[in-house]
């Protein structure tokens, strides 16, 4: 079965490290992909607002967001999810280890904030609709584990006719940062984060990271 993969909005950092960016200059958003197979529909990383995110989706793809039938998350990270609320038709999927530590989160959030409380409730229950995944989303649309980030970080690993994708989540945050060999400094296991940023590199030809376009992996040519 085909797998096609578009890259609806490429993503951006609120400070660049290797800009000479030292505190937030723009909103973090991250990169959204669609990937279809077979009927399957399948968004990663709904991050823009709902509005701006459809017209994208039409742009890059013909398609609306009420065409969607799966949504995954790499991390609930809201700078990942802005759109989600509006994607109420489709089936919403979040590792099973970064749903726990999100609501772990939230909830000690909810304790300490008592004003923040309704947000905070809402935040949980867009949480709750986020069921776990199996190993695959469909066939040759493939679970990839990568940890450190966050501690439930998961990325896709899709095996089109040639070659290998990582849509790799904060795994990869940008072309800079893979050159670099760097893992995002405010991760909540930089060794960890470091471990997965290497297995990404040993399995994939393209990479999409969370807040860049999609790029090869270096030394590796794409479909030889």
């Amino acid at each position: 079965m085909a797998i096609q993969y578009t890259v609806v909005s490429i993503g951006a950092l609120s400070r660049n490290p290797f800009w000479g960016e030292t505190t937030a200059v723009r909103t973090a958003h991250a990169t959204t992909t669609l990937i279809r197979t077979g009927d399957r529909k399948i968004l990663v990383d709904p991050a823009l607002p709902a509005t701006v995110l459809d017209a994208r989706l039409f742009e890059r793809t013909g398609l609306h967001l009420a065409d969607i039938d799966t949504v995954f998350l790499t991390t609930f990270r809201t700078a990942h999810r802005m759109g989600l609320p509006a994607l109420e038709g489709a089936r919403w999927y979040i590792h099973p280890a970064e749903k726990d530590w999100a609501k772990a989160y939230l909830e000690e959030m909810r304790g300490r904030l008592k004003k923040e409380a309704p947000v905070v409730d809402d935040e949980l229950a867009l949480l709750e609709r986020c069921k776990a995944p199996e190993d695959k989303l469909a066939e040759g649309v493939e679970l990839f584990p990568s940890p450190g980030a966050s501690p439930g970080g998961c990325g896709l690993l899709l095996t089109p006719v040639t070659g290998s994708v990582v849509i790799a989540g904060d795994a990869v945050i940008s072309q800079e940062y893979l050159e670099h060999g760097r893992v995002w400094d405010q991760s909540h296991d930089l060794k960890r984060a470091q471990e997965s940023l290497q297995d990404i590199l040993e399995v994939a030809d393209l990479v999409i990271p969370a807040h860049d376009n999609i790029l090869p992996v270096a030394g590796k040519l794409f479909g030889v």
